[in-house]
């Protein structure tokens, strides 16, 4: 064991049984265990916050199977290096390629690895702290495994420091005593790696061999060592929740100062544009429809645009938002139906719903009784649409605000008498 390396390094689990966490997928009969097991690599894409040990379980994967190991980041390789790593795979027969920070490699240096992963040649491991539903290309993403890691309780990360006093060469030899523990998890954002790294950075602090920590002696070590913003920790976290928090609650104000910090911040643009993309449906929806029409633009072209000029982008947009007439109608309804589909199953689509492409269908009945809404005055007929079982079952509340006040009083016009609006 090398001293001079740091403390998380020094401790990186080798194996499933040493991982700290995330025991739905490494505990007992885990999937992940399963996986090693069996004997058959699948590529995957691991997505969870930073430091909770998505690097540590590719290493175990490459260790488990006896494959050759490539690790890259996204944020310092590009096509040319992944293209090195395909031809070493194909020299060695297969390998585990490791992409950290996949969300940042754009669609072309995404598509470069698609024939290797296709092939076999590349087992892919790709770690994202993003939605790679987002962020990953379809293609790449459907030939991928999914699992999501969590974030590390504070049991947990009570437990890596309690093994690092237990099992490190250098902690061993000092007598140390955690008398609180609280201010170097809050500065540590639930990452293991930063945890046991300013645990490390303390105790060397400490004046001799006998160390007692409290929050003091953490706030005095540790304060002059935090980052203005740290993209990737719990200050990521809560400052893209103030600014959400302050475009649903119409002030421009609030809502610029946190998006300066963020940007100031070198926070990824198109992580706060697609987040305002989501608010302008969620928090503004049918209230006003052009909230999503601004949003999209936004997104569109801080992808186009990026840095630096693309701040003035998502700062127009975020005034908008913040001013814009607001209502959750539509977020409330969708979720009411997805609820009742999860509580009644598959419910029969009723007859005269049902599609009739062929003459055995059609002798079925299917479409039977359906009526063509455009053959009727002001294009509407009144007919059943759900199922028999859920007839009558109201799901949208238009909200309070001028738009959804004529979508009710059109609901009250058409369906009073079958919805009860």
């Amino acid at each position: 064991m090398n001293s001079s390396e740091p403390l998380a390094e020094r401790l990186r689990p080798t194996k499933l049984s040493d991982v700290v966490g995330q025991s739905h997928l490494v505990g007992d009969g885990g999937i992940f265990q399963r996986i090693i097991n069996g004997g058959i690599m699948p590529s995957m894409i691991l997505w969870g916050p930073p430091g909770v040990g998505k690097t540590t379980l590719a290493r175990i994967f490459a260790s488990g199977f006896n494959m050759p190991f490539y690790a890259l980041s996204a944020v310092n390789a590009g096509v040319k290096e992944v293209r090195e790593v395909i031809a070493k795979a194909t020299e060695d027969g297969q390998a585990i390629l490791f992409l950290d920070e996949i969300h940042r490699f754009s669609k072309s240096q995404q598509d470069s690895l698609l024939a290797a992963v296709e092939k076999g040649v590349i087992k892919l491991i790709g770690a994202t702290t993003e939605n790679p539903s987002f962020e990953v290309i379809q293609p790449l993403l459907s030939r991928c495994q999914v699992y999501v890691l969590e974030d590390l309780g504070k049991e947990d990360l009570l437990k890596l420091l309690n093994h690092a006093m237990a099992n490190d060469s250098v902690m061993v030899t000092k007598k140390i005593t955690i008398a609180e523990s609280d201010q170097m998890l809050l500065l540590s954002g639930g990452d293991a790696r930063k945890l046991l790294n300013l645990f490390e950075l303390i105790v060397n602090a400490a004046p001799d061999n006998e160390v007692v920590i409290t929050n003091n002696f953490v706030k005095q070590i540790a304060t002059t060592k935090t980052q203005f913003y740290d993209k990737t920790g719990e200050q990521h976290y809560d400052i893209i929740s103030a600014f959400i928090k302050s475009l649903r609650g119409s002030d421009p104000n609030g809502a610029l100062y946190w998006l300066a910090r963020m940007i100031e911040g070198g926070e990824d643009p198109k992580f706060i544009a697609r987040r305002m993309l989501i608010l302008a449906s969620e928090d503004i929806g049918n209230a006003n429809p052009t909230a999503m029409v601004m949003a999209t633009s936004c997104f569109q072209a801080v992808d186009v645009i990026g840095y630096p000029e693309c701040d003035l982008i998502l700062g127009q947009t975020a005034i908008y938002l913040a001013t814009s007439e607001k209502s959750n109608a539509s977020y409330l309804a969708i979720r009411e139906a997805q609820a009742k589909v999860r509580a009644t199953g598959d419910l029969a689509v009723p007859l005269h719903l049902r599609n009739a492409p062929t003459k055995l269908m059609k002798d079925l009945k299917y479409g039977s009784g359906y009526q063509y809404a455009h053959d009727f005055p002001g294009n509407f007929i009144k007919q059943e649409y759900l199922p028999d079982e859920l007839s009558g079952t109201r799901f949208f509340e238009p909200g309070k605000n001028d738009r959804e006040i004529v979508m009710r009083n059109w609901l009250r016009k058409n369906w009073s008498d079958h919805y009860g609006y």
